[in-house]
């Protein structure tokens, strides 16, 4: 089994005796994690231990005794791992695989963890796949936003109509812990009926995160908009611009040395792993490629963010924000390039 997609919980009652719940969006790791915890309650399981293993210090022999020791309260325990970097090492690996390969029949195994990538799936995955259940929740996607968000309003009986929406989007952008707390909120102020606009302007807070990673991924995968309102949340909450710009040069060096290698017909996929973009990271860059193939234009862009650098530690002159702007959204948007100065 090779995990893709947040996976639900079936409706058959069904409690396997391992489960692997990881992912970086963790609002869905937690609220998948609760739901196996409360099956476990609702078929009697009473006790629960919990251990993290969050260093090499950890005692995976500790881990092994728990399983094998008799249960204190209840004919059944919940045994769970909170496992941050989603790497168990040697013993961690040996002590998961050995649990699976005959697990207890009075524990059930709930491992969590932050980190998660196509490099973490090996033996011990394998083997709780075999006997249990692998849940991955991968971060929801700018234009997956909406979409959840409707959902999550509709399963707390609510309905909002599209503007709505969007406002709500752009409130708690990136930030799902966040738009589900201004959601619970809702159902608390809303009082029935279909939200329109005006009304959850009025409601919801700006709960809004921006930091320019996340600034860096918008304008390479080509959401101008975004970037735009990313900006504004950024000078909003004090950030310079010359302290903005080295990771924007780092991007653009990046890309133009990509840029060049798709020149020459070298491959592609391997150079970005070269230069420690991982595929999770690549559809940004291949689509950033897409719509500035030329080489010399991304050369341009590395001299217009040197120039905008400057401007920002005051030694050149002109508006830092406005130029750094342009700059991306040119970069955002082929047909934004005419912002940039000649």
């Amino acid at each position: 089994m090779t995990p893709e997609r947040m996976v639900a919980l079936p409706d058959d009652g069904t409690l396997h005796p391992v489960y692997l719940i990881a992912g970086p969006e963790m609002l869905r790791v937690l609220e998948a994690a609760d739901a196996v915890r409360r099956r476990a309650r609702a078929q009697g399981i009473g006790e629960r231990a919990v251990f993290d293993a969050d260093g090499r210090d950890f005692d995976w022999g500790t881990l092994e005794a728990t399983f094998n020791a008799p249960s204190l309260f209840s004919a059944r325990r919940l045994v769970e791992v909170r496992l941050p970097t989603g790497k168990p090492g040697k013993d961690g690996i040996e002590t998961i695989s050995s649990f699976c390969a005959n697990p207890p029949p009075d524990v059930v195994l709930l491992i969590t963890a932050g980190e998660w990538s196509k490099a973490h799936h090996g033996k011990w995955t394998e083997a709780v796949s075999r006997i249990g259940m692998i849940s991955i929740a991968w971060a929801i996607k700018p234009h997956e936003l909406a979409g959840w968000v409707e959902s999550r309003l509709r399963m707390k009986g609510l309905s909002a109509d599209r503007d709505a929406v969007q406002i709500l989007v752009e409130r708690v952008e990136g930030n799902l812990l966040a738009a589900a707390q201004e959601i619970d909120k809702l159902v608390l102020l809303a009082g029935g009926g279909t939200l329109d606009a005006a009304t959850m302007q009025l409601l919801v807070a700006d709960a809004a995160r921006y930091d320019v990673f996340r600034l860096t991924d918008a304008v390479l995968d080509g959401q101008a908009a975004q970037v735009s309102r990313m900006l504004a949340g950024l000078r909003a909450e004090g950030d310079a611009v010359a302290g903005l710009m080295p990771m924007v040069i780092r991007e653009l060096l990046r890309t133009a040395a990509l840029a060049r290698a798709q020149a020459r017909g070298a491959n592609l996929g391997a150079e970005m792993k070269s230069q420690g973009i991982w595929e999770a990271r690549q559809a940004p860059f291949k689509r950033a490629l897409q719509r500035h193939p030329n080489p010399a234009r991304w050369d341009r862009f590395v001299a217009e963010a040197s120039r905008i650098d400057r401007i920002a530690k005051g030694r050149a002159d002109g508006d830092a924000w406005v130029a750094m702007e342009r700059l991306l959204l040119a970069i955002a948007e082929a047909r934004a390039v005419r912002l940039l100065v000649a």
